[in-house]
C-alpha cells in the first residue's frame, strides 16, 4: 500500500503452516497492506530465495521479512543468522512472528539482529487481531533504499 508515510516494498513471508499463511495474508490485506507478498514455505526455500545460485538479480532493498522460527529443514534462527551476517541482506528488516514466547528465544532473535518479535496468539480472533496490528505497522514503515 502506498500512502504519504510508506513506499512500495515486498513482504517476504517465511511460514510453513498453510493456515497461518492464509490468515496472515488475509489480515494484512484487511489492514491495508496491498504490497506484494512472496510466500516461502521453509528455511531451505528462504535460503535459496536470498542466496541461491545463480546469484540473485532482483534488488532486495525494498523488502521486509516476516519469519517464523519453527520451520522444517532449516529453522528460523539459522535463516535469521544467515540474513543478518551477510552483506547483501543484513539491512533487510526482519519481523519474527512465531508461536514461542520463551524469553531465551526472544533474546536470541534480538541478539541475531531481528528488528521486531511477535508471538502468534493461539485463538483465531486474537491471531487475526495481532496480524491486523502488524499490518497497520507495515503501512507506515520505511525500508532502506540502499544496502548499508
Amino acid at each position: 500500500m502506498i500512502s504519504a508515510f510508506s513506499e512500495p516494498f515486498t513482504v517476504v513471508l517465511v511460514e510453513d503452516d498453510e493456515g497461518h499463511a492464509s490468515l496472515i495474508n488475509r489480515n494484512l490485506q484487511r489492514a491495508g497492506v496491498l504490497n506484494p507478498i512472496v510466500r516461502l514455505r521453509d528455511g531451505g526455500e528462504a535460503i535459496a530465495y536470498f542466496f541461491g545460485t545463480p546469484a540473485r538479480t532482483e534488488p532486495l532493498e525494498k523488502t521486509i521479512i516476516v519469519l517464523d522460527l519453527n520451520l522444517p529443514d532449516i529453522d528460523g534462527f539459522e535463516v535469521l543468522q544467515r540474513l543478518k551476517t551477510d552483506d547483501r541482506t543484513h539491512h533487510i528488516p526482519v519481523v519474527v512472528l512465531t508461536t514461542t514466547d520463551n524469553p531465551k528465544d526472544i533474546d536470541r532473535c534480538y541478539a541475531l539482529g531481528c528488528n521486531a518479535f511477535m508471538t502468534k496468539p493461539v485463538g483465531y480472533d486474537d491471531f487475526s487481531d495481532a496480524i491486523r496490528k502488524l499490518g497497520l505497522m507495515l503501512t507506515t514503515v520505511r525500508v532502506p533504499h540502499t544496502r548499508a
